[in-house]
């Protein structure tokens, strides 16, 4: 007996073993069917591992969609606080904040609506060298005063219209403009009456700062007045600050082109002008040039020129031959600038012997003398190449017809960043070609002025670092030159074989 129940006893617990070990192979199929059900195919972490990669690939897509977006922004308002980041006037100190003491950010400019935009002003750095202010209601302007008077304006603001706003020089000869709010409730200043009416848009700008000098007049005033003015398709009255009636006589044909009004002497205009709308302050994009992309219409350097041509009378917009090709009868004219004071031609003589020798009608201009600018204008327009020393006279191409060529004489010194920016770059605006004569040590006046071992000499960038003025008086003021006949000769032959030879169509 009792060895019948030891045995049902181990007979039990393998019944048990068995039973769980069952137990454990069935919970193991049902989660394999599971998974088999409910899981995708692969080996175990495949899926897993797959899952992973596309939510890393996503988020870097995110993070790329927001760092562009962010790199977009941050750019968007750098250059919206370079370009049009407003300036209030200040009522006691010339330019200061606003009378209220402070201004209007380009976010509050961004967001007004269009009518807030075209009836309140806005004062702004339409570029790295100009302020403009703009606005659109009841304008009046108190010429006398160098105050206009406008309705709606809820703060003072102050300009001075010129376009070298961090030229402390140029800008003691400009006078300051005010743009003050027009309420009849304000007993302190008495609201000035109209005594003319016009429905052009006034634009008030300055003739100070350097003008009489051929270069600037262009680059400071003439153009950036053409890149404003165009667009108002010549209903726009120019009031000029500063007025100098020699230098508005001179170019009376570029203003009578632009506008169909009287150009006044506003500073001494006992007038008060009334206006829809005020420009004060033309917009500069840079260096004797116009940058197409920031037009309303996309209008260019090229759009000037054409101006020009119609102010002056101008004939030829392209150097191209009258004939077959360039003859006895239609040779092509050289102009050589010619200068007095400083950076003259020592061999300007031997220099148009040369050039007539290559087949050149030469003639010699000289722009420092000549008062007659539709005069001198025609005579470049006439060139196909044109050459002179690095100076004002060189601001003549505007006048050279597409397709001709200008050579830059550029004196020693390491002035070649100079001439660049100058003449060089504009050139490409103009569809004119450009070349250089780079003056060598033998060839300047300046060897025989000073030693050999002076700096100015040997170190021209020990005379640069001394500022504008060391550089200019000893490079620009004191240098005369004597070009090798032998390498202007390549030069003139270099510009012969760019002018339009052949057939034309």
């Amino acid at each position: 007996m009792k060895s019948n129940r030891n045995l049902t006893r181990g007979e039990g617990r393998r019944l048990g073993n068995a039973a769980l070990i069952a137990f454990m192979l069935g919970s193991l199929l049902v989660l394999s069917l599971v998974r088999a059900r409910f899981s995708p195919i692969g080996k175990p972490g495949e899926a897993i591992k797959a899952e992973e990669q596309e939510a890393m690939r996503k988020e870097s897509v995110k993070m790329d969609t927001l760092e562009a977006a962010d790199e977009a922004a941050t750019s968007a308002a750098e250059e919206e606080e370079e370009e049009t980041q407003p300036k209030a006037g200040d009522t006691t100190a010339g330019g200061g904040g606003g009378s209220g003491g402070s201004g209007v950010s380009s976010t509050a400019v961004a967001a007004a609506s269009t009518t807030d935009l075209l009836t309140k002003p806005v004062c702004y750095e339409s570029s790295r060298r100009s302020d403009t202010c703009e606005a659109t209601g009841d304008v009046r302007v108190h010429g006398r005063c160098q105050t206009i008077h406008i309705s709606p304006l809820e703060q003072e603001w102050k300009v001075k219209p010129y376009c070298r706003k961090h030229d402390a020089f140029a800008l003691s000869h400009v006078k300051e403009w005010a743009l003050r709010p027009l309420s009849g409730t304000d007993t302190s200043t008495a609201v000035p009456h109209c005594t003319v009416n016009s429905s052009a848009t006034a634009f008030v700008l300055s003739t100070g700062g350097f003008t009489g000098n051929p270069f600037h007049d262009y680059t400071d005033v003439l153009i950036p007045a053409f890149i404003t003015a165009h667009r108002f398709a010549g209903e726009v009255q120019f009031l000029v600050s500063s007025f100098k009636s020699w230098w508005t006589n001179r170019y009376m044909q570029i203003f009578q082109r632009l506008s169909k009004y009287e150009v006044v002497d506003i500073d001494n205009d006992d007038e008060v002008r009334c206006y829809r709308s005020v420009v004060v302050g033309p917009t500069f994009h840079k260096e004797l040039g116009v940058d197409a992309s920031r037009t309303p219409s996309g209008y260019s350097m090229v759009d000037f020129r054409t101006m020009l041509r119609g102010a002056f009378g101008l004939e030829r917009a392209v150097a191209e031959p009258s004939g077959d090709r360039w003859d006895i009868r239609h040779r092509p004219r050289l102009l050589i600038i010619s200068r007095r004071n400083s950076r003259t031609f020592l061999n300007e003589r031997a220099m148009a012997d040369m050039a007539m020798s290559l087949g050149f009608d030469v003639r010699v201009g000289e722009p420092e003398i000549s008062t007659d600018v539709s005069k001198f204008a025609r005579l470049v327009n006439s060139a196909d190449v044109m050459v002179g020393v690095h100076g004002a006279g060189l601001t003549n191409m505007v006048f050279l017809p597409a397709g001709a060529v200008l050579i830059q004489v550029v004196p020693y010194g390491g002035l070649e960043w100079l001439a660049r920016g100058t003449f060089k770059e504009p050139a490409a605006d103009m569809q004119i070609h450009y070349l250089e004569y780079m003056i060598q040590l033998d060839e300047t006046t300046l060897s025989e002025q000073y030693p050999k071992d002076d700096p100015v000499l040997k170190d021209p960038y020990s005379i640069h670092k001394q500022g504008w003025n060391a550089l200019k008086t000893v490079y620009l003021d004191k240098q005369n030159v004597r070009p090798h006949l032998g390498r202007l000769k390549n030069t003139f032959m270099e510009a012969l074989k760019l002018l339009p030879h052949g057939h034309t169509n």
